[in-house]
């Protein structure tokens, strides 16, 4: 443990030395350390609300740590769907662009604010941001930043906040699993779907059933009990091997599948909404295909769920976290998983690399559906020249052809869900 302390100390010097940040080391004012006024950073920033012609990597100034505050020098940044829905303005009252967008992400720690107690400079961590994760350098308060595992890589770490987090929090938090229990999770193949898989793995004789592309399959099927093509009749099949349904439905598509879900639940069984991934049709914004899947949402009757002793719940970690002020019952949730982690029951699963440069083309993975766990941005990962010629803050090919639809500010946006 000790050699690992001073090869991660070593590293943090090397990386100071090379931003040219050592004075700031040695002089800061207030016990924090102080970067140059004229130190730059690369970042993926968000021009306007729209395609992913939006998108590209500037140079901003870099951030220093405010009171209570780390600055961390950033390893990888997690990318989600959620991520997506920012980039063409389908959220609640989104920041004004330009924007850095990024929730989540991993690295060392450079610098510490003002009266940031639990920390040191060189500690390996990962954290959730209110926007700005995807940047060389992100400065967020204490209480979102928890310290990584001596085994766990930083690709992993920062594949792990959102995902299980969101997965433990409805699982345990909202819906109350317990052994001999039924899931329905849908888009079991990505992030938050293999989260849920893993983690219901750790209860006695719990059934999982999951909707995924028929071509993510092979590679899932030992991470669930029952696995139906997303294009099936899913209701159906639940219904063949289980009659009664099943007692937890966890929906990331909205849509049609509220009704669905709702349908397949047991008594005292428990749907949870966490998102809304029907609603982006394509790449920008459409106003009809948001109307469109939102008419598809079946209508709640509370009097209808008095009578069949069902529940419906929503989940917004997003909203937990930054708006609602929850930091102290995530931190509850991470020290739980991080002893899943560290007793070897649950582990992220990483998708694929993509340099800050190669962000469209990693988020038109996530669009596609083409991913089997978290898609990763790594910093440090060198751009292959073809993808990094279109991400440059020096490109902006097809900014006049545009459809300018997500930058609306009249239009309806649907709601902030995670």
């Amino acid at each position: 443990m000790a050699k690992e302390g001073a090869q991660r100390a070593e590293e943090t010097e090397q990386m100071i030395d090379k931003e040219g940040g050592r004075e700031a080391a040695e002089g800061g004012a207030g016990g924090s350390l102080r970067a140059g006024d004229a130190k730059e950073m690369r970042a993926v920033v968000l021009s306007a609300f729209g395609g992913l012609n939006k998108l590209r990597v500037s140079k901003k100034a870099m951030p220093e740590p405010q009171e209570g505050e780390l600055k961390i020098r950033v390893k990888a940044c997690g990318l989600n769907f959620i991520d997506l829905m920012v980039r063409q303005g389908n959220i609640d009252n989104p920041p004004k662009t330009p924007l850095v967008p990024g929730f989540e992400c991993s690295g060392i720690v450079e610098a510490l604010g003002d009266s940031v107690k639990g920390f040191e400079i060189g500690d390996r961590v990962m954290a959730f941001v209110n926007y700005n994760a995807w940047a060389e350098v992100v400065c967020t308060p204490v209480e979102f930043v928890y310290k990584i595992p001596d085994d766990m890589n930083f690709s992993e770490a920062a594949a792990f906040p959102m995902n299980f987090v969101t997965a433990y929090m409805m699982l345990f938090e909202v819906a109350n699993l317990r052994e001999g229990m039924s899931v329905l999770v849908h888009s079991a193949g990505g992030g938050v779907g293999q989260a849920v898989a893993q983690l219901c793995s750790t209860i006695p004789n719990v059934t999982v059933f999951g909707t995924a592309s028929s071509f993510k399959h092979e590679a899932i099927k030992n991470s669930v009990t029952h696995l139906f093509d997303r294009n099936a009749d899913y209701v159906q099949e639940v219904k063949r091997i289980s009659a009664d349904g099943v007692d937890i439905v966890l929906d990331c598509l909205c849509g049609e599948n509220t009704g669905k879900g709702l349908s397949l639940l047991k008594p005292l069984g428990t749907y949870i909404l966490y998102g809304s991934s029907n609603m982006v049709t394509g790449e920008t914004k459409s106003f009809f295909s948001f109307a469109k899947s939102w008419w598809q949402v079946e209508k709640v009757n509370p009097i209808k769920l008095y009578e069949e002793n069902k529940v419906i719940a929503g989940f917004s970690l997003l909203n937990l976290l930054f708006k609602q002020n929850r930091s102290g019952l995530i931190k509850g949730v991470m020290d739980k998983l991080l002893n899943l982690y560290n007793s070897k029951k649950i582990k992220p699963v990483v998708d694929s690399l993509w340099a800050l440069e190669e962000v469209k083309e990693a988020m038109q993975r996530i669009h596609d559906r083409g991913n089997i766990g978290k898609l990763i941005l790594d910093v440090e990962k060198a751009p292959t020249p073809l993808m990094a010629n279109d991400s440059t803050e020096t490109s902006e090919a097809g900014e006049e052809e545009e459809d300018h639809e997500g930058d609306n500010e009249n239009k309806e946006r649907m709601p902030f869900i995670q």
